[in-house]
């Protein structure tokens, strides 16, 4: 005997920063029987549980291994600055990175950019996370360089940000590991793309509604003679036809 099925899921990862609840949404719509189990982690790690498969999919940022992952890149971030209020560079719309030539920029170690060379001078030590270099910034120690979702997410009221031109950018795609391109993720792949439930590129695509016939268009097909048949059937009785009356009668004088 075969043991009981074990109900479907569907483990999504995502990294701070990405919002997925439009996709997470159009899901429980769409697969009512099929819960997705939503999970954030840290950019690093989200790579990890998709390789050793512990989830089925995740919202990451590039690059990815794609020797074991598939991905779809779904857009790029605006790069941005994070300063005190009271920072000089507040008072510009934008910021090259020339304009932090002074200031200490901060790198904390889940950074996402990928510097080649980090603009200003260093900080004695890196932080560990992201939020830690934000607490710094507020504390006056320096400024922060990163994604504007991450400058959302962490936002402080003490704190503001401006575009930085000419810096590194961080995309965001859809990962999954290629080995295990199941069903599951073939929906989740159709919804980020935007694919409507009857899309024929979708995996379930509905039945399509019978259509109901066009009168208007029967009665063209039938033509002149069909209707006047049809006519001269409605105007008989008993099988025998009756000679229709021309005109009225004429009086006698």
């Amino acid at each position: 005997m075969t043991g009981p099925e074990v109900s479907p899921s569907f483990r999504l990862v995502y990294v701070p920063g990405v919002m997925p609840d439009k996709w997470v949404r159009v899901w429980n719509e769409r697969q009512p029987d099929v819960p997705l189990t939503l999970t954030q982690v840290p950019a690093g790690p989200a790579h990890g549980m998709l390789r050793d498969g512990e989830a089925d999919a995740g919202l990451v940022r590039l690059p990815v291994d794609r020797t074991v992952l598939s991905a779809i890149p779904l857009y790029t971030e605006r790069t941005v600055v994070v300063v005190p209020k009271d920072h000089l560079v507040t008072a510009a719309d934008s910021v090259t990175v020339e304009d932090l030539a002074d200031d200490i920029v901060l790198h904390p170690l889940d950074d996402v950019l990928g510097w080649e060379t980090l603009p200003g001078r260093p900080a004695l030590e890196r932080p560990a996370t992201t939020a830690d270099a934000i607490e710094l910034v507020a504390a006056g120690i320096g400024v922060l360089v990163a994604p504007l979702s991450l400058a959302r997410l962490h936002h402080r009221k003490d704190l503001t940000h401006r575009p930085l031109e000419d810096a590194p950018a961080s995309s965001v795609a859809l990962a999954w590991p290629e080995a295990a391109t199941t069903d599951l993720v073939e929906d989740f792949i159709g919804i980020v793309r935007g694919r409507t439930v009857n899309s024929t590129r979708g995996r379930r695509p509905q039945p399509a509604q019978e259509k109901k016939p066009d009168r208007k268009q029967e009665r063209k097909k039938d033509g002149p003679a069909a209707r006047n048949a049809a006519r001269g059937r409605r105007g008989t009785g008993g099988g025998t036809a009756k000679n229709p009356r021309r005109g009225k009668p004429r009086r006698r004088s």
